[in-house]
């Protein structure tokens, strides 16, 4: 007689069923925890697209505002210019000093975004320019600026104000 008794019957059954319910429950907790993990991400991701529009739209009203002074001080710019166009002869230290801060605000301007745009005989750009007249002329190639009448302040992307400009147009002797 053999002192080793077989296993007790029905255990492996018993076995089978507790190793099944075992392998049951961690599939489940495996995927509660891949759920846990995907919604996790999601509220990095979320949290990441978060800061990184509060800081698009922080820079966005930062160029808002910095435009809108920016224009607010354009008539007081304007009114320097006025001023020194109606000064008498230089050498004045009043009109010295009126140049300087006109100076001193146009470069303002410019460190702010703003350069100032007053150049002549350069291609009309509309992006840049507004045009207030044509001239007919053949000094200059048809679509040049002749004539800045009121600067603008801006570059190509940011416009503060477009530059007030006369524009050559060919002589036609059709037109009468």
């Amino acid at each position: 007689m053999s002192d080793q008794a077989g296993p007790a019957p029905g255990s492996n059954e018993a076995d089978a069923a507790a190793l099944g319910e075992r392998d049951n429950e961690a599939t489940q907790q495996a995927d509660a925890l891949a759920k846990m993990e995907d919604l996790w991400r999601r509220a990095l991701a979320d949290a990441d697209n978060v800061r990184k529009r509060a800081a698009r739209d922080g820079a966005q009203l930062r160029a808002q505002e910095r435009a809108a002074v920016s224009l607010a001080w354009l008539p007081v710019l304007d009114n320097l210019e006025l001023a020194l166009a109606h000064a008498p002869a230089a050498g004045d230290p009043l009109v010295e000093g009126i140049a300087a801060i006109r100076s001193q605000a146009i470069d303002t301007l410019s460190r702010l975004g703003y350069p100032r745009i007053d150049a002549e005989n350069v291609p009309f750009d509309p992006r840049i320019h507004e045009v207030v007249s044509v001239s007919e002329t053949d000094e200059a190639p048809p679509g040049t600026v002749l004539t800045v009448l009121r600067p603008g302040y801006g570059g190509t992307d940011t416009i503060l104000r477009p530059a007030a400009v006369v524009v050559s147009r060919a002589v036609n002797a059709d037109r009468g």
